[in-house]
């Protein structure tokens, strides 16, 4: 019931501008945001890298309404991109971005995919410029066909873009299967979906989550473990051995400012560990859907609002 709740806040214009202008909220943020400028985001590469960990970055912002900001989306990746490069970050993948079309263009009335498809592809030449790479981010399951089918295009100039899938989607077992040879990130799924498509009780989701992970950790592609759950990951490094992938031929995947100990506990057993590093200042939609995942992110951001004021 809280997670409806949370997911369906994060839709709330009303709650959103209590929640964004509320003096306390961005120093809270800050644990789950690396900041609101492209600099913050290369400071938060430059700090888990020395440390041993991989990071994808996430410019804040979906469902974009317009092309001019579709376009500034598009420019601001190729600048942190860049960025990136220039300070010794990307290269070999340490460091690559993860995009949501809909930012991109994909929402647009008029030739969305095509658009978000065209901005894509300008942030896919950006990265492999910096010698790194791109996965697209999947959104709510409406959107679904449109980002595969953009997907399957990069693919022809840029076979190393990768894919998220969500475990939560019914569909999401025959998806894996056609994506088993490819970069694929698997994680729950965190927005509010009907039950007509997506599993509705923890229980259906982690059963869908080690269904899907056995058949990527079985395939010819790089799975990309999402998750935070000790369980899930114990099960992860069992289907690693059972399927003898080598170091390195699979990562796992965690938030920032999320089970920082976990994070380095793994990398420093030799595991290759990736945090998601959102940044910007459209961070609202991307904190409660952090907090509807998991009930300890509602406790800390209230607890730390409380300790604050």
């Amino acid at each position: 019931m809280l997670r409806r709740v949370l997911l369906r806040m994060s839709e709330s214009a009303r709650v959103r501008q209590v929640v964004e202008t509320a003096p306390l909220s961005r120093r809270v943020v800050r644990r789950f945001v690396a900041g609101p400028a492209s600099q913050d985001a290369v400071s938060a590469c430059a700090d888990l890298t020395s440390s041993g960990l991989l990071v994808t970055l996430d410019y804040l912002g979906e469902h974009t309404g317009d092309i001019a900001r579709a376009r500034a989306v598009r420019d601001e990746y190729g600048r942190v991109l860049r960025l990136l490069a220039d300070s010794g970050l990307a290269a070999g993948g340490r460091c690559e971005v993860s995009l949501k079309l809909s930012a991109v263009g994909q929402a647009l009335p008029a030739e969305g995919e095509k658009v978000a498809l065209e901005h894509a592809w300008d942030v896919c030449q950006a990265a492999s410029e910096a010698a790194t790479t791109v996965t697209l981010d999947m959104e709510d399951h409406t959107t679904t066909d449109s980002t595969l089918s953009v997907l399957r295009e990069l693919r022809a100039d840029f076979p190393w873009v990768g894919a998220v899938l969500q475990a939560y989607l019914r569909r999401t077992e025959a998806d894996c299967r056609d994506l088993a040879g490819s970069r694929v990130r698997l994680c729950k799924g965190a927005y509010d979906e009907p039950a007509s498509v997506a599993y509705a009780t923890k229980g259906d989701v982690d059963r869908s989550y080690v269904r899907c992970l056995r058949t990527l950790m079985a395939g010819r592609g790089y799975p990309m473990v999402a998750t935070h759950d000790p369980r899930l990951i114990s099960i992860a490094a069992a289907l690693a051995v059972q399927h003898a992938r080598l170091p390195g031929s699979y990562e796992y995947q965690m938030l920032y400012g999320v089970r920082p100990g976990e994070q380095q506990r793994l990398a420093g057993r030799g595991e290759k560990l990736r945090v998601y590093v959102p940044y910007g200042e459209q961070w609202y939609g991307y904190l409660m859907r952090r907090m509807a995942e998991r009930p300890a992110n509602t406790a800390f951001f209230l607890r730390s609002l409380a300790t604050k004021g």
